[in-house]
């Protein structure tokens, strides 16, 4: 063999043995890149916002308003956990009352007042959730048991002049129904908010006494099947 030759060879040896060492380095290099790009597709981002962010007292002053300036009306508050300012579980507590005096239609008056509770949970409906303000929408499981006194005074038969009245006092009562909620909390000033909510009500059972239908029910309103009302709640983060 000619030196060329043997120059050519030694230098075909040396290429052939660099690509297969190339072959074998290149996979094990490339295979902590590959894994590194699976784990951020797959991985869950860690939420910034701890998972308790605190809680929130409220009150109603539109119940507290109709109680005064009319002849029902409720007190009432309410306590929300704030967990990743995403999810709010809620305790609502109020105090129902009612002394309704000689309805124009039946002639009856109804009085009643009882503590009532509500359980449920608020979802905030905003994309940005760090945004002090909250849209939100929420479901509640509400109940309440009441005595309630129904009574007619002493009323002239128009046809035969007799004299009739009618008392019951102390018809034991019970309600148990379902909300469904929408609301809007805006920042007014470092922990203070303010905020609107509606509420679909639908009863779901109900023990009514002897009486039949009560004209009032604690934390519902007006006795029905179903109701629509509203709240304007003060509320202070804690």
């Amino acid at each position: 063999m000619t030196p060329q030759r043997l120059i050519c060879s030694s230098i075909s040896s040396v290429y052939a043995k660099l690509a297969v060492a190339l072959l074998l380095v290149l996979p094990a290099l490339a295979a902590p890149a590959r894994m590194q790009a699976q784990s951020k597709l797959f991985s869950v981002a860690k939420d910034s916002i701890p998972l308790f962010n605190g809680f929130s007292v409220s009150f109603d002053l539109i119940g507290a308003a109709m109680r005064v300036m009319s002849d029902y009306g409720e007190y009432e508050g309410a306590l929300r956990l704030n967990l990743h300012n995403q999810y709010f579980p809620v305790v609502e507590v109020g105090y129902g009352s009612a002394n309704h005096e000689r309805d124009e239609v039946t002639g009856l008056s109804y009085k009643t007042q009882a503590p009532y509770f509500r359980l449920g949970c608020d979802l905030n409906l905003l994309k940005n959730k760090n945004t002090p303000n909250r849209l939100y929408g929420g479901i509640r499981y509400a109940f309440t048991s009441y005595k309630a006194d129904i009574w007619r005074e002493d009323t002239a038969d128009p046809v035969w002049g007799d004299i009739t009245s009618f008392r019951m006092e102390g018809e034991s009562c019970s309600q148990h129904w379902m909300e469904i909620v929408f609301g809007l909390d805006a920042k007014l000033w470092g922990p203070l908010h303010a905020g609107w909510a509606v509420r679909y009500k639908r009863r779901l059972t109900h023990q009514d006494g002897a009486a039949g239908n009560v004209w009032y029910v604690p934390g519902y309103g007006r006795s029905g099947d179903t109701r629509i009302s509203a709240n304007f709640n003060v509320i202070i983060d804690i």
